[in-house]
This record gives C-alpha cells, sequence and structure tokens, in this order.
C-alpha cells in the first residue's frame, strides 16, 4: 500500500533534443503520453518541472507554467525549486558520511553532544532521531523564518515534553532533524550547509543545491503562487536577505535544488559515489513501520514502500503550504521519477502517481490535473473591486452550481485567514454558514475568524452552535471549539 504524504503556456525542449538522442519509438510514445498528461494538466494550472529516467535514459526533463508571472518567465528543467522536506535525505546521508569517516556512531545519544540535556533526552540515539522515533514534537517555532537564537531553540526543544518513550514508536518530527543538523555542525565543525557542499554535493556535480552557497542565477528561481494566483515569492530571496537559515527549518526542510541536480544526487547515489554499498543499504532499509496496519516504512531520511507491482520504491515528498517535490526512485526496475510544483493544490499529489501509471502501464490513460474550484474561486476574489459584502454575493451569484460541499469555501476562509485578510476570511466564512447551516466544521472556522478579528463575543457563539452541531462521532473540531471558548471566556474576566 503506498502512503500519501502531507502531515502542489508554454513548454520546452524534451530531454531527448537537449542530449542530441534519437530514442526508439516505444520509448518516444511513452515521452508523449507523459508530455500529453502534463501539457494538459498544465493548462489546467500546473506549475511545475518532471524529469523521468529508465535506466541511464532520460526520456523526459521538461518545465511546465510558470516560474513568475510578473516576469513572464516559464518554468524550465534549469529552474530551481524549493525540495521542502525531501531535505531529510540530505541530512541522512550527511550522519552516515561521518559514520564512515569514523567521527560518529549511530547509536550514540544525544548527551555527548549537548550539556545538561534533560534525563528523558539524554539516551536518544542519533538512530532514533533518523527514524522519527526519538519522541520530539513535530516542530518548534512560529515558521520557517521565525530566527530563534541557537541556544533559545535547542533549550526550547529540550525542555519540552516528549511524545512517547524514545524509541517506542514512530512520529514524524521535523524538529529531530535539526537535532542531526546540529550534531553535523558540532562534529563536522563547519556549518550545515557547508558540509553538505563539500561532503556531498560537490562530489556528485551539484552546483544548484543549497540554501545559499551556490551562485543562484535568481531569474532560475521559481516564485510560490498559492493557488497559482498569489504570489509569495521565493525562499532563495529571503534566504539571501536573512544570510542564514532559521533552525525551524535547517536540516529537515527549506533545501532548492533544480531537477538536473537532483538527478545527479540520485546517479551518485544509485553508483555509490558518495557513500559505500554499507551506507546506501542503511539509508534504503525500512527501519520502522510508519503507522501500525500499514506497509510503509521509513529509512533513514526516506520512506520505502511497494508498487502496485510488488516492486521496491524509496521515495520521499514534501510540502511547504504552497510548493510539493516528490522524488520516486525504483530500484529493482531502474526507474526515477522527479516531481516539483511552485503552486501545490490537494491534487498535485497525485500527479506523481500517474506518472507512475503511465510509465509502466502502457493502457493506461491518465485523467489530467483537474481544475480547481478553490483555484478559481481565488482568482475571482482577487479580481473582485466591490465591498466585501458585495464578495459574498457575488460569489454566491456565480457559483451557486459548483458549491457543493461546503469544503471549497472552507479552504478558501482558510486561505485568507491564512493571508490575515480578515475581511474576506469572515464574508467567505458566513457565505459557508448561509450556505451550509448544518455543518459543525465550518461553524467552527467561523469562530476562528472572529477570534482573528477580536470579536470575542461572535467567536463564541459560533464555537457553540459547531458544538451544537458535532457529529456522533470522530468530531475532529470538537475540541480545538472547546479549547477557544475557555480561552475567550478567561480573555473576558
Amino acid at each position: 500500500m503506498r502512503k500519501f504524504y502531507l502531515l502542489i503556456l508554454m513548454a520546452f525542449s524534451f530531454c531527448s533534443e537537449s542530449f542530441g538522442q534519437k530514442l526508439p519509438t516505444k520509448t518516444q510514445d511513452l515521452v508523449q503520453r507523459l508530455d500529453n498528461y502534463l501539457s494538459a494538466s498544465e493548462t489546467n494550472g500546473y506549475n511545475g518541472a518532471v524529469l523521468v529516467v529508465k535506466g541511464n535514459e532520460v526520456i523526459l526533463d521538461k518545465g511546465y507554467g510558470w516560474a513568475n508571472t510578473a516576469d513572464s518567465i516559464y518554468n524550465t528543467k534549469e529552474t530551481v525549486f524549493d525540495i521542502c522536506s525531501v531535505t531529510k535525505q540530505f541530512t541522512a546521508a550527511a550522519i552516515l558520511k561521518l559514520e564512515e569517516e569514523g567521527r560518529l556512531k549511530l547509536d550514540n545519544p544525544l548527551h555527548i553532544y549537548f550539556k545538561d540535556i534533560p534525563l528523558d533526552k539524554a539516551n536518544i540515539t542519533i538512530h532514533q532521531l533518523l527514524t522519527h522515533t526519538a519522541g520530539f514534537s513535530h516542530g518548534i517555532g512560529e515558521g520557517d523564518f521565525d530566527h530563534i537564537p541557537e541556544a533559545e531553540y535547542f533549550d526550547r526543544l529540550f525542555s519540552s515534553e516528549l511524545r512517547f518513550e524514545p524509541g517506542e514508536k514512530y512520529s514524524y518530527s521535523n524538529s529531530g532533524y535539526s537535532v542531526l543538523g546540529k550534531i553535523i555542525e558540532k562534529v563536522s565543525g563547519k556549518s550545515y550547509e557547508t558540509f553538505l557542499q563539500e561532503k556531498l554535493f560537490a562530489p556528485s556535480g551539484m552546483t544548484q543545491t543549497g540554501y545559499i552557497l551556490p551562485n543562484w542565477n535568481l531569474n532560475h528561481v521559481a516564485n510560490e503562487y498559492v493557488y497559482n494566483v498569489i504570489d509569495k515569492g521565493n525562499h532563495v530571496d529571503r534566504y539571501l536577505a536573512d544570510g542564514k537559515i532559521a533552525w525551524p527549518l535547517k536540516a529537515n526542510g527549506g533545501i532548492n535544488s533544480t531537477l538536473q541536480d537532483m538527478y545527479r544526487w540520485y546517479l551518485a547515489l544509485r553508483d555509490q559515489k558518495v557513500l559505500r554499498k554499507a551506507s546506501i543499504d542503511l539509508l534504503t532499509r525500512p527501519h520502522v513501520q510508519e503507522q501500525v496496519g500499514q506497509s510503509t516504512y521509513y529509512a533513514y531520511g526516506w520512506a520505502i514502500f511497494e508498487s502496485d507491482r510488488n516492486t521496491k520504491i524509496i521515495g520521499h515528498n514534501g510540502f511547504n503550504g504552497v510548493s510539493y517535490f516528490e522524488f520516486l526512485w525504483f530500484p529493482e526496475e531502474d526507474t526515477l521519477i522527479l516531481f516539483a510544483s511552485n503552486s501545490s493544490t490537494r491534487e498535485t499529489s497525485r500527479m506523481p502517481i500517474e506518472l507512475e501509471r503511465i510509465l509502466f502501464d502502457e493502457a493506461y490513460v491518465a485523467e489530467p490535473y483537474p481544475q480547481n474550484l478553490v483555484m478559481q474561486l481565488v482568482h475571482f476574489v482577487e479580481d473582485f473591486s466591490g465591498t466585501h459584502k458585495e464578495l459574498s454575493a457575488a460569489i454566491k451569484k456565480k457559483y451557486s452550481a459548483e458549491l457543493d460541499s461546503p469544503s471549497h469555501l472552507n479552504r478558501l476562509s482558510g486561505l485568507y485567514l491564512r493571508e490575515q485578510e480578515q475581511e474576506k476570511a469572515l464574508a467567505i466564512a458566513r457565505l459557508n454558514c448561509d450556505l451550509f447551516p448544518n455543518d459543525g466544521n465550518i461553524w467552527d472556522t467561523l469562530g476562528e475568524v472572529y477570534m482573528a478579528s477580536n470579536r470575542d463575543e461572535d467567536a463564541i457563539k459560533s464555537y457553540r452552535k459547531a458544538l451544537e452541531l458535532k457529529p456522533k462521532e470522530d468530531c475532529f473540531y470538537c475540541e480545538n471549539a472547546l479549547e477557544q471558548i475557555e480561552k475567550l471566556t478567561q480573555r473576558k474576566k
């Protein structure tokens, strides 16, 4: 069973043209099927790039959609994307490189590297950090650019309560990989990124991979677009402006790269250029089951699972809220899929699966990435020039037939809440409650919007309404509603 991770115009040349290859007719047909699917998806809003390799033959290496709409720059095979949590495999490989050099052992406990660490964390091992079995929380801080001073970051992390006894079970943890990043710095005497550049990237021929050290051509760095509409800029610009990487992100995510560089990394692993065979076996061995009842396992910075063909897949994906990246390695079938999107939606994570099916089933015809209703709604809201009161009426008039579920407007209001545009979020959330008055979840969302707008009485009423409408089983929002009512009530006193 394969796992889908969470907790997404103009075409350029095929790789066959770029490399001067004359592909066999059967391969040309495959390339055409892949490109037909991706081009149709591009028409519906997909922005990104794809690289597909079978054996030693690169059969597709191409960009789709926009890298920068304001400057009319298209995505190409040279575009730089945020690889998000795929960064973790570099951290794991760096740890194994230090292990090869005899500078650490995988069963070393944390008290070797951190003085005065609390007793409940002193014996957590490097292996447990690598496999997400240490028990640390998912993250510390207020997002990827929260520049908490280093000492404070680790003091807060180490003083926080563990989720479970170390080694007891798996629980995905970004902060655990940041601890690994600090261990790499302590043992090597170099910054995390410098060590990766010297020991992993340079030997692999990778020049466009990192946080701030590469000599980026900034015209090649893809901007990120919320629902393919709202331009959020790119992380490389922010890294360069800050001059450093915040610890909530370092070593667990946020590295940028091109698909060609990531292909070079794949070749370096496959051909044992940067790590010995024994280390690569450790890197890609299923160490721990991710969830009871599932056949997916975590290795070191990789997930291990089986295809529908009962063949091994070594993979990992990443999502930063806008960009999506996926790395799928099929070692028994000598195949690679690299997939990037700089404007991900919920449907984006399905695209690598469709590419896999096209690759391995000659009869399979993939449905293109669908036109996303929320994307259309965002376009409409961004172009609307009337008042917020008029906005809800206009949405209702134009999209009444398509609004067949409260999920569409719920996602839309949540988006504007995160963008801190409370008036837009409020107009949309109220409309949703008018259209679907018996759905408790959207009343909970309305409570969130009122709370963010400092309208405490209205927030309490909305949360209470949500609880009145709670389902008989599995009320996933009820705990939040109760907590917020208690918080707001205490605030009134």
